[in-house]
């Protein structure tokens, strides 16, 4: 029997979920009301007659120094993060801020402060009516010191994150962060752990039949293991047409399907009709990128910030040389993919077949591979075009792309070689100092 939800669409829910502020707060406050009724337990433990008795007033007292504290704590930090989340949309790029109240760092400050409050408040209510015996008072006040360590703990460690929430340095690190997962993710996954796809416009021609959908937007997570299984349960394969990040509209396919000819059944137009529904929902799509899913959003949102660094209104070339350094990271990850060339698997001995023959999981689906021309473009054009008056913009360039070219995958080292070459030429149109062009000369590699 299949899993209800696959491992995939449940990351995905649980990264939706980190974007949605109210959720860990929510948790926070329930589980503070739950330990203050949890205090009255002790009132009918056999052991509640050797507890010490703990004078209530003076627990009283310690939780109205908390009702009166926390909440302003509260309120003073989610004005602090509603300042960082401005500050970041502005200093880098929109696009950054779901990172940012993502942060978990920032989450369970909030969530710890309003916790915090809720349990102070009900606690006191509850005390002032009587509702404890002396166990239960003796309870409550080790609970009490227990919040009052977790809060102090909790401030402290958030004062040293506050201090770079919001920074373009801070920010520049949760995205590439964020790409770095993503890629991770894509490395363990090659084609989403679907197969290598078929000539599609011969099976166009065959009668495969194209899906689509009514809705208009990005592509952010596409279930495969539900297509597989839709698949499976009615005798065809399915041939995926969009990635994590592709933007969809009614007239362009999501798949093509095509009857299961071993089978001996071929599927009728009413039967595609009467099931596509099912198939369409494994394909979650939304009004924006997410970083979940799609390596390639990190890139672009990393060119953003590059991008508006070099504009003449920030002119600030060192962000942009740092963001190349992410790019040069990542790229040297992304070159450790397996199944580089899987088109010409007959290069790769037995053992590595195999191997990619175990990450292919879902047979019943094709899925193409993620474009490396593609992230090349997304991460190195935006910086090599408006940094390409900037002389050491340009070297800094020419460096990773120097470095990149050099690494053993081929897809890789091409992209690399052909990107030297076009931010060579933007470079030499737009320099007209004659020690600058020098200097563009001894650096460009490929002469």
């Amino acid at each position: 029997m299949d899993a209800p939800i696959s491992v995939d669409k449940f990351r995905f829910l649980v990264y939706r979920f980190k974007e949605r502020l109210w959720v860990k707060p929510l948790t926070f406050c329930v589980l503070s009301i739950a330990a203050v009724f949890t205090a009255k337990i002790a009132d009918g433990l056999p052991i509640a007659e050797h507890l010490p008795v703990i004078d209530q007033a003076s627990v009283e007292a310690l939780l109205s120094i908390m009702a009166s504290s926390m909440l302003v704590i509260a309120t003073f930090s989610a004005g602090t993060m509603v300042n960082a989340y401005a500050s970041a949309s502005r200093s880098s790029t929109p696009r950054s801020v779901s990172l940012l109240i993502a942060d978990d760092v920032s989450q369970n400050a909030l969530s710890t402060f309003v916790g915090a409050f809720i349990f102070s408040v009900v606690a006191l209510t509850t005390a002032k009516n009587a509702f404890f015996a002396d166990a239960g008072v003796f309870l409550l006040f080790v609970l009490t010191g227990i919040v009052f360590a977790v809060v102090i703990l909790t401030f402290i460690r958030w004062v040293d994150s506050v201090a770079r929430l919001g920074r373009v340095g801070s920010t520049v690190k949760k995205v590439e962060d964020a790409a770095s997962k993503a890629i991770h993710h894509r490395i363990n996954n090659p084609r989403l752990a679907g197969t290598i796809p078929p000539n599609i416009n011969a099976l166009v021609e065959q009668g495969a039949q194209p899906i689509f959908t009514d809705e208009i937007g990005y592509v952010q997570l596409v279930d495969i293991p539900k297509a597989h299984t839709w698949a499976s349960n009615n005798n065809a394969r399915v041939h995926i047409q969009v990635l994590p990040g592709d933007f969809v509209t009614p007239d362009k396919p999501l798949a093509y399907i095509e009857s299961n000819a071993a089978t001996g059944q071929q599927l009728k137009h009413g039967a595609i009709t009467a099931s596509k529904g099912t198939l369409i929902s494994a394909f979650n799509i939304g009004d924006e990128r997410s970083f979940e899913a799609d390596p390639r959003f990190g890139l672009i949102v990393l060119a953003e910030i590059g991008a508006r660094a070099l504009s003449p209104s920030v002119n600030d070339p060192g962000t942009a040389i740092s963001i190349i350094g992410s790019y040069t990271r990542l790229l040297t990850y992304w070159s450790r993919k397996e199944n580089n060339n899987v088109n010409h698997s007959e290069k790769k001995d037995s053992q590595h077949s195999d191997k990619n023959k175990q990450l292919e999981k879902y047979t019943n689906v094709t899925v193409p591979k993620l474009n490396t021309a593609d992230m090349f473009n997304d991460a190195f054009t935006p910086i090599a075009r408006d940094g390409a008056n900037m002389i050491e913009v340009s070297v800094q360039l020419l460096k990773s792309l120097e470095a990149l070219s050099k690494l053993p995958d081929e897809d890789v080292s091409v992209n690399a070689i052909n990107t030297a070459k076009s931010t060579y030429k933007r470079s030499l149109k737009k320099l007209s100092f004659e020690d600058d062009i020098a200097t563009l000369e001894k650096h460009y590699f490929l002469k």
